[in-house]
């Protein structure tokens, strides 16, 4: 029996073995018969769903098949494509937001880019939310020439709302006690399970925050749409709005079913055109900036943690600061580069890990090699702090940044065992040994150790960021305390350079290398993308030739028990999502409320 399993799994294994073999060789012949680009084209997208700020590097689907279509992807797409003759217009189905505000607005500047160069873009969509809010996509969608809805739809343009829940009382009656510290009040990653409503502070920061996300999105939709920003409020204070009263409100330009706006494109496009989807035309025709002196571009994406950098297959990135700091090693080390462009979208995480990724940048610089930091969707706590020692940071207005603090602590749960009966006895050498259980609180000396962490912690941040931002500790200190800023606010307040997205970044990249404004330039990804027989050695286990290869390659699991490891994974996930998990000690987290737009 012993033998036959043996044996078994050894087909199973040589199968697997082949089957990837063959889906390589076929991924080279395909590759060899890519069809072109139409003659005479009409760009089209489907946003069905929001958009990831990028692919993984090591991704097995994208090795095998096709990546997702990323933030960067439409970027580089609409600017590829405002250069190129053969396209006339953009067609784009909005039947979502393409994320976060930050992206939003990102992908915002894309298309306005796209028309200051005489292309036409149009918006389409069957409805703007039958149920939901559609602020957002409408946020979208008014960068557009056009905007076309079927007429059974509605306009749910009813603004913006921040929920928090809280969970102290619910996790009292559990029997569990949350035992966490901070620095300081404006620190709210953790007052979902410390408090049963918002803090002074907590009310303060989130309700500066929205109310500048929402005077984006009003001013932004003012100016798309011709309207006076009063008269934009008044709308979304009135909507959901009927198709007619949207219609007599300029919000759309007609009311049209999918083919006639697709239709009319093709016709005003000329003879013959073609629908081609963005991403296929990406592929086809290639990406812009490829030609020149070398500007690396280093993705910083996910929660922070120590180790390398591992991805779900739900999309979901987990930042290792080892495999991000050996991309950025790599880069300063390439004599070829001239400078860093360092996308950073996440919302913290690991001190540590946060300051192994911070070093990388300081050397970079040190190396003569000026980083350009550039933020996505978060750039707080953690992010911030490896984003800051960057000669120059960029960020878009609705970017969520800063949180200057620190935070650490545990669920005490002894009452929650107690209640089912269970009883824990502990057998500890060490007067702090039981410092992380979570079967008592915290003594005297533990707590005091865990101050002393946090001060430490906190002590350090301030004063990086206040050398790094050329501002007095001080004022750096008043608007720290963890507290979260729009990367508008962040702007008036000194905490970043400039806002914008890929294309400032670039910019400023080429200023720091002292380019020409003009000069063509090659933008390189680090780590490069992996080759299907690269991905397939790092799935069956190969390894690099050192650390510096290893680390600038993801997490893979190479072992016959792989999906329930990756199950395991994605359930400690949720559950830290859900706060089923304590989050680890000495985190740089920044607070995220469900937002609802």
């Amino acid at each position: 029996m012993k033998r036959f399993l043996i044996g078994a799994l050894a087909f199973i294994g040589a199968m697997s073995v082949l089957f990837v073999v063959g889906l390589v060789a076929l991924v080279v012949l395909a590759s060899s018969s890519r069809p072109s680009v139409p003659s005479n084209l009409v760009l089209e997208m489907d946003l069905s769903k929001p958009l990831p700020e990028n692919s993984s590097a090591d991704s097995l689907a994208g090795a095998f098949g096709e990546d997702p279509l990323t933030v960067h992807d439409v970027v580089d797409a609409l600017e590829k494509a405002g250069e190129d003759s053969r396209v006339k217009s953009l067609v784009v189905r909005v039947g979502t937001s393409p994320g976060s505000p930050a992206t939003t607005q990102e992908l915002r500047d894309a298309v306005k880019a796209f028309r200051a160069k005489g292309k036409k873009a149009i918006a389409y969509t069957d409805s703007f939310g039958e149920e939901g809010n559609a602020t957002g996509a409408y946020y979208f969608a008014s960068a557009f020439d056009e905007i076309y809805m079927q007429p059974s739809g509605s306009v749910n343009v009813i603004g913006l709302a921040f929920e928090t829940p809280f969970a102290r009382d619910a996790l009292a009656k559990l029997g569990v006690k949350p035992r966490f510290d901070k620095r300081y009040e404006f620190k709210n990653a953790v007052n979902s399970y410390t408090e049963q409503g918002y803090t002074p502070e907590h009310l303060l920061a989130t309700e500066r925050f929205a109310g500048s996300l929402y005077g984006q999105m009003v001013r932004g939709i003012a100016e798309g749409r011709g309207l006076k920003e009063e008269e934009v409020r008044a709308l979304i204070d009135r909507a959901p709005l009927l198709a007619p009263e949207a219609v007599d409100g300029k919000l759309l330009n007609g009311l049209l079913y999918r083919d006639e706006v697709y239709a009319a494109q093709k016709a005003a496009a000329g003879e013959g055109a073609e629908l081609l989807y963005v991403k296929k035309y990406l592929d086809r025709a290639g990406r812009p900036n490829t030609t020149g002196d070398t500007i690396a571009l280093v993705y910083g994406v996910g929660t922070i943690s120590r180790g390398r950098s591992d991805s779900s297959p739900f999309g979901e990135q987990a930042l290792g600061g080892d495999s991000v700091a050996a991309a950025l090693r790599k880069a300063a080390q390439d004599s070829q580069v001239k400078a860093i462009i360092f996308r950073v979208d996440s919302p913290g995480g690991s001190y540590v890990a946060s300051d192994t990724v911070r070093r990388e940048v300081q050397r970079a610089r040190e190396a003569g090699k000026p980083v350009i930091a550039t933020m996505g969707t978060y750039a707080a706590s953690g992010g911030y702090y490896f984003a800051m020692d960057a000669d120059k940071i960029v960020a878009q207005p609705g970017t969520l940044t800063g949180s200057i603090g620190v935070y650490t602590g545990k669920f005490v749960t002894d009452g929650f065992w107690e209640k089912l009966g269970v009883n824990f006895d502990t057998v500890a050498f060490g007067k702090n040994a039981t410092l992380d259980s979570t079967d008592a609180d915290y003594t005297p000396e533990q707590q005091a150790r865990v101050d002393a962490e946090l001060d430490r912690i906190y002590t350090d941040f301030t004063t990086r960021a206040a050398s790094a931002r050329k501002m007095p500790v001080e004022k750096l200190q008043g608007l720290a305390k963890g507290r979260v800023w729009t990367g508008e606010d962040a702007l008036e307040n000194g905490l970043v350079d400039a806002l914008g997205g890929y294309p400032k970044a670039l910019e400023l990249a080429r200023e720091a290398a002292k380019l020409p404004a003009d000069a063509k330039v090659r933008v390189e990804e680090y780590p490069r993308k992996k080759s299907p027989a690269e991905v397939l050695s790092s799935i069956l286990g190969e390894t690099g030739d050192n650390s510096d290869d290893e680390a600038s390659a993801t997490t893979s699991v190479a072992t016959p028990w792989a999906p329930l490891v990756e199950a395991t994974r994605v359930v400690h996930e949720v559950g830290v999502r859900m706060g089923v998990f304590a989050p680890e000690r000495g985190a740089l987290h920044a607070p995220m409320p469900q937002t609802r737009w």
